[in-house]
């Protein structure tokens, strides 16, 4: 079920966003769960900041569902990386798959469309497939973090998220991680011995797909592996669902 805007006013959401800059990482997904319960729910494609969160949450004893977006195109490392963080967490992370298979698309719309236009392919692969999954959830939590890139240096902990404009349908994004560093995220991973994808250590700084992810120098922008040739940094589930109030 959509969250209904008669639950939570715009001017509340504005509160708790300036709020939660301040609080735990825990209290902030505590607030998450007691308000929504499982209409809250993690979305995650094991980049860093998402193990961070869901070690929170199991931590503290909220069982906050998790997520993830299976394109069909990720690196067998990724996959790996799920079965491991399932064991680690002991707990199952919902694939979420696109409507069309890779053969199916390639049918449709030839091969590599990644290549012609990658746009259209994160649209079917990533952005549709979501939608659909937002709307039976109040609160999308993420991983966003404001150092991530200029895209995304003005993301809120808390925001409400129109994303659905077609249905006008609204839920909450919270990114609670959206003040931490990446060095703060991975010295949390390394002390908790938490498992993590093995591409970050062979300079994959952003995980994605496999056709549109390359390793890049460190110190560089931790979106410059992706869409190597195109004026692109997001795959358009944070930019191009809807708008932020």
């Amino acid at each position: 079920m959509t969250l209904q805007l008669d639950e939570i006013s715009a001017e509340e959401v504005h509160a708790l966003a300036e709020k939660f800059e301040n609080e735990p990482l825990e209290l902030v997904l505590r607030w998450a769960w007691d308000r929504f319960g499982e209409r809250a729910q993690i979305g995650t494609s094991f980049q860093g900041a998402g193990l961070v969160m869901i070690h929170h949450a199991v931590k503290a004893g909220l069982p906050l569902p998790v997520f993830t977006l299976d394109t069909q195109l990720l690196f067998p490392e990724t996959l790996e990386t799920k079965r491991n963080l399932e064991n680690f967490f002991e707990l199952k992370i919902e694939s979420i798959y696109p409507e069309q298979t890779p053969m199916q698309q390639v049918a449709e719309h030839g091969p590599e469309l990644w290549k012609r236009n990658p746009d259209l392919c994160c649209t079917m692969r990533k952005v549709l497939p979501l939608q659909k999954k937002l709307g039976e959830l109040a609160v999308w939590i993420t991983g966003l973090r404001r150092q991530q890139s200029e895209t995304r240096q003005k993301t809120q902990i808390l925001e409400l998220y129109h994303f659905d404009v077609l249905r006008d349908r609204y839920i909450l994004k919270l990114n609670p991680m959206a003040n931490w560093s990446r060095e703060a995220v991975w010295a949390y991973i390394a002390k908790h011995k938490i498992p993590y994808n093995p591409l970050h250590d062979r300079g994959y700084r952003s995980i994605g797909c496999w056709p549109c992810t390359r390793a890049v120098s460190e110190g560089t922008n931790e979106r410059a592996g992706r869409w190597t040739g195109f004026d692109k940094t997001e795959c358009g589930i944070h930019t191009f669902l809807g708008d932020n109030i």
